[in-house]
């Protein structure tokens, strides 16, 4: 992010040193920002100024896009020219240092990537390998991704996850503005998952849709989902057996046609039919006897997008070791899917869907102001200890107290 005066605006996407105090700041904003809300422009630039110094200077006019007066929630556009009130703010934080990796993480990460573009780093996740960290979680796809930094570029971010044990297609985007478009991609339905998975049995309808809403299992800590069809979200799936291997295993595409936890899993285990080696959702019938792999037989294996800069992501992740094997014992011809999506396009969400959607969003904001107010309140004590110091007593003058 850089600054300049009123006739030589500057792209919004290169640090440069700050204004003198009292000098009209003025910035064009650039392509990684388009359709961005205005109050996010500043906490991704201008994270010193707080969203209440934004808001009152939209309100009294100080802020102007292109002239005009701006609200906090508009969304700017390329090429826009962002004018700000002169003013001499807080000193901004120190940019992020990337984390020191060793030789051997930086060539794990480098081994994972498929395909690489301006807005996406497209990695095959081996299975066993976490998409980000948690408790007692410390080796994962989140933590190295400094090793995909350029200069002083931002670092890359997680766009969607898989579960630990899953494998295939992940995407990464290189800065906020592409996470911010394959984001809504996503949310919206308009990018298309394709994975393959070994189940146990065989499904009597060879093409079909599994809709049963997923909710948290109650005694799980949230750790496990089932089907709960009055409080679950809703939850749909598309399904097609590619072959069978007589009535002992089938292999399916899988087309997920909402973004549950779990929710192929799951699905599969509600058709009586787990994923082979999925004993979290599947218990002893999930293991085929023999010399089948116990490891997990779920991949994402195609991968369809728009990308933000324009043009189609289509990208296809190779089986790992274990389930290629599998497939080749049970005699398998993998020629037989391209993981077409069994969709044409993505299908419109329903009231209760866009409900849904509304509620989290705003669990979400919630989770993030609580964080703000309770810093806030660490200093009301002292604050309304004094006052009452201060204050006049109870009562009327001279009356009983």
């Amino acid at each position: 992010m850089s600054e300049n005066d009123a006739e030589n605006p500057a792209p919004a996407n290169r640090p440069e040193k700050g204004p003198e105090k009292g000098q009209v700041r003025q910035y064009t904003i650039a392509p990684d920002d388009n359709d961005i809300r205005l109050d996010r422009w500043f906490k991704r630039h201008l994270p010193q100024v707080g969203f209440a110094t934004v808001a009152r200077w939209a309100r009294t006019g100080q802020i102007r896009v292109d002239g005009s007066r701006a609200k906090p929630d508009d969304r700017l556009v390329t090429g826009q020219v962002l004018r700000i009130p002169p003013g001499n703010p807080a000193k901004a934080k120190a940019p992020r240092k990337p984390a020191e990796l060793t030789a051997e993480q930086r060539q794990q990460a480098r081994a994972m990537v498929i395909q690489e573009t301006n807005a996406a780093i497209v990695l095959n996740k081996p299975p066993g390998l976490a998409t980000q960290g948690g408790s007692k979680t410390y080796s994962h796809v989140d933590g190295l991704l400094d090793a995909f930094v350029e200069g002083d570029g931002p670092r890359p971010r997680l766009v969607h996850r898989l579960d630990k044990d899953t494998s295939g297609v992940l995407l990464i985007a290189r800065t906020p503005g592409s996470a911010a478009a394959f984001s809504k991609r996503f949310s919206g339905r308009s990018a298309k998952k394709v994975y393959w998975a070994l189940v146990v049995g065989v499904p009597e309808q060879h093409v079909g849709e599994i809709d049963a809403p997923l909710a948290k299992q109650p005694g799980t800590g949230g750790e496990k989902m089932h089907v709960d069809m009055e409080g679950g979200q809703p939850a749909k799936t598309r399904y097609r057996v590619v072959e069978r291997a007589g009535n002992k295993a089938a292999w399916l595409e899988l087309e997920p046609l909402t973004g549950r936890t779990h929710q192929l899993r799951v699905h599969c285990a509600a058709m009586g039919h787990p994923i082979v080696g999925d004993g979290k959702y599947g218990g002893q019938q999930a293991f085929l006897t023999g010399s089948v792999s116990r490891k997990m037989h779920l991949h994402a294996r195609r991968l369809i997008i728009s990308q933000p800069g324009g043009g189609q992501l289509d990208v296809t992740a190779e089986l790992p070791e274990h389930f290629a094997t599998t497939m080749e014992q049970m005699g398998f011809d993998l020629s037989l899917s391209d993981a077409e999506p069994l969709r044409e396009e993505a299908p419109p969400k329903t009231r209760a869907e866009k409900k849904q959607d509304a509620k989290q969003h705003a669990k979400q904001y919630r989770k993030a102001r609580r964080g703000e107010r309770r810093s806030r309140a660490v200093s009301k004590p002292a604050a309304k200890s004094r006052a009452r110091a201060k204050g006049k007593p109870r009562g009327k003058p001279g009356g009983k107290r």
